[in-house]
């Protein structure tokens, strides 16, 4: 706290910037974290009804969910006519969309990564000035200790702005990555879906059936 009074009003928004990028970290990786959650329970709901006869029930599960993954699901459903290219598309463009809310406040974090460094770099000039101000006054009469720890004092804001900057600028390039890696997750389990719907439901489930059809009829 004392070096946070030492280092003058740019200090504050220094501050301020800190705890505003934590705020978006912590909210940010909560909501992935239950964008996860949300998707496969999405997957659990929708998975018996991937056939073309249950498309209705598929649909109306899809605008009643909150998960991205449904909607952009939803979307790849209503395309569905327009053939699979069409229907790629939608999913992509879908998908697009869904990173843009996914993406929500991040763009703070750059703007804190960029701006910190700026506020504390200004700290440390009007420090400056207002140290070499005194010099002045004081007709050059100063010794080194007393112009080393104004220097010192004024640099405090530099060394503040970084530190709030640093873990800001590798925290936001990993959530954009993680957004990233969220939708073309997302983006591949909708087209998974969609090839299920077309091809009637029928891929992991067949080999399972023939095996309990097998084991049935040994025991018989």
């Amino acid at each position: 706290m004392e070096l946070i009074l030492k280092g003058g009003v740019l200090m504050i928004p220094i501050l301020l910037c800190s705890i505003v990028a934590l705020a978006i970290i912590l909210e940010r990786l909560i909501r992935y974290h239950r964008v996860r959650k949300e998707n496969e329970l999405f997957i659990q709901k929708i998975r018996g009804r991937i056939y073309p006869e249950r498309l209705g029930e598929a649909i109306r599960i899809c605008e009643e969910d909150p998960s991205p993954l449904a909607a952009i699901f939803h979307e790849g459903l209503k395309h569905l006519n327009l053939g699979e290219k069409r229907t790629r598309e939608a999913i992509t463009d879908a998908g697009e969309r869904e990173a843009r809310f996914l993406e929500r406040n991040i763009g703070g974090l750059a703007t804190i990564a960029g701006g910190a460094p700026l506020l504390g770099f200004l700290g440390t000039v009007l420090g400056m000035i207002k140290a070499f101000r005194q010099i002045q006054e004081l007709g050059g009469n100063v010794n080194a200790s007393v112009l080393a720890g104004g220097i010192w004092v004024a640099l405090l804001t530099t060394a503040a702005g970084l530190a709030v900057a640093v873990p800001t600028f590798f925290a936001h390039n990993y959530l954009v990555s993680k957004v990233r890696t969220l939708i073309i997750d997302m983006e591949e389990r909708s087209r998974d879906l969609v090839f299920l719907l077309i091809t009637g439901g029928q891929r992991e489930d067949k080999p399972v059936n023939r095996d309990k059809s097998s084991v049935a009829g040994d025991s018989l």
